[in-house]
């Protein structure tokens, strides 16, 4: 990617004591912060640059990574934090080329995250039951990472099932992922992976069982993850005093073929 901020972008606007503000480099608009400058004043320079706005304030530019654009992202939910989004990317092993299939869109977080991640030579096909959150989704990905053709957004309730057959990944960001899951194996290939995000410890059980339950998955695992950043500043070297604490559980398994229903189920082991 060119190191030179074009028009239209989204940017990090970084103030001396680490705030910072998303603002968009569009043609004849003005960037107000505190003070004042023009956004296509800032076109062509290098991120990473230092700008003066009007007040006389120096402002770092910086295109926002994906941990920075989360929490600014527009929304009318709530969004997939990027430290769910990383355990999903990786215990999904999403990977160049895949093709995967995304329950819920939301605002679009892990659909960005998603589009990354599987490349142009991927597929994401999402579905989602309400139009408003729909439209966010399409705004966001527009936003943020650009045209995207081999993304597909569908307008129906994933109960009623996936069109596709053979993906290798279907992630579910719903209130009931236990309901889907026959959807979901119809639409994952053998060996494929299911990743469920859900919030409360009784919708993790009630996943896990009927996973468990399913002759259709095994290699059932779930976990959480808290992050704790610090606070380091000459000899002042401790934790911050508020930490990005229980957000939601991620539920893995994998897509059995269709004739392993008599194996023996997978906490029992092969002797």
């Amino acid at each position: 990617m060119d190191s030179k901020l074009k028009e239209g972008e989204g940017v990090l606007f970084v103030d001396r004591r680490g705030r910072r503000y998303l603002k968009f480099l569009r043609r004849n608009a003005r960037i107000s912060i505190r003070g004042e400058i023009a956004a296509e004043s800032l076109w062509g320079i290098d991120e990473g640059s230092f700008v003066q706005f009007s007040s006389g304030e120096a402002f770092l530019v910086l295109r926002p990574t994906y941990a920075d654009l989360i929490p600014h992202l527009p929304r009318r939910a709530q969004v997939i934090y990027p430290k769910d989004a990383g355990l999903l990317l990786l215990w999904g092993d999403v990977f160049p080329g895949a093709t995967v299939i995304e329950g819920g869109t939301g605002a679009g977080a892990l659909t960005l995250a998603l589009l990354r991640a599987v490349g142009p030579n991927g597929r994401v096909v999402s579905y989602e039951i309400r139009e408003d959150f729909a439209a966010i989704a399409q705004k966001n990905v527009a936003a943020f990472f650009g045209p995207a053709p081999n993304w597909t957004l569908k307008m129906r309730d994933l109960f009623e099932g996936f069109d596709e057959t053979g993906a290798d990944r279907v992630f579910l960001d719903l209130a009931e992922p236990w309901r889907a899951l026959d959807q979901a194996a119809n639409a994952l290939r053998a060996g494929g992976a299911l990743a469920c995000l859900v919030p409360t410890t009784i919708q993790l059980k009630q996943t896990v069982d009927a996973l468990e339950a399913s002759a259709s998955f095994s290699e059932v695992e779930c976990f959480e993850t808290l992050m704790r950043p610090w606070h380091v500043k000459g000899l002042s070297v401790r934790p911050v005093h508020r930490m990005v604490a229980h957000t939601g559980f991620v539920i893995v398994a994998r897509r059995l073929t269709q004739n392993a229903a008599g194996a023996p189920p997978a906490n029992q082991g092969i002797a």
